[in-house]
């Protein structure tokens, strides 16, 4: 593909509106409306979201996760803590989630701090994982370079034979939420003129906002 090709990669936007009168007053709220269409529109995987932190050094890193939940007024993911999320979250514990669904021609991006849930909620969770997915969570030492695949599929069946029916929780995993400081609501209109509606986080609820497209 050529540049000129990349270039007129482009398409109008037309399936909906956004106002500060027709959002939720909570943005929890107007997050679940936009969910529920979003489970009856036939995403292969309706609850990815890209979640960015960044280092010590200031030097972002973006990956997709799978959303699981929505906790206590913060939004679940689950992971290994010593990844390369974990060990940015542990020196910066601000990260960003950003939700696109193109068939809905929407996006939700949600800013705040992320803490760990308790090792209780974590267990909770792990036990209702598939028996293999449980293995390939002790399996993995997440974001260590390894020499090649041959490495993890060695340990899978080592904890294969030491797991052969109950798979404890690892200490190096769990689950962490995103605890909301701001949301923004982007829904696409025709000629770039696209609707932004911002939460922002105050004493006693929040404050929203129109954004410039």
């Amino acid at each position: 593909m050529d540049k000129k090709e990349i270039q007129n990669l482009r398409r109008q936007y037309t399936k909906g509106s956004l106002t500060a009168k027709n959002v939720s007053k909570d943005p929890f709220k107007q997050f679940d409306k936009w969910f529920g269409e979003v489970l009856k529109s036939g995403f292969l995987e309706p609850n990815a979201m890209i979640v960015a932190t960044s280092d010590k050094f200031c030097k972002p890193s973006a990956r997709v996760v799978l959303l699981k939940g929505i906790n206590n007024n913060g939004f679940v993911f689950f992971t290994n803590y010593k990844s390369k999320k974990g060990n940015d979250l542990e020196v910066n514990p601000f990260a960003s989630i950003l939700f696109f669904w193109d068939i809905l021609e929407r996006q939700v991006r949600i800013e705040g701090k992320v803490e760990k849930i308790t090792k209780n909620e974590s267990d909770a969770y792990f036990q209702t994982r598939p028996y293999k997915s449980k293995i390939g969570a002790w399996a993995s030492k997440q974001s260590s370079v390894i020499e090649n695949r041959g490495t993890v599929l060695k340990e899978f069946i080592k904890y294969m034979v030491k797991f052969k029916n109950h798979v404890p929780l690892p200490d190096s995993w769990g689950g962490y939420k995103l605890i909301p400081a701001s949301f923004e609501f982007w829904q696409g209109r025709p000629n770039r003129l696209h609707d932004r509606i911002k939460y922002k986080r105050k004493k006693n609820g929040w404050k929203i906002e129109r954004l410039a497209p």
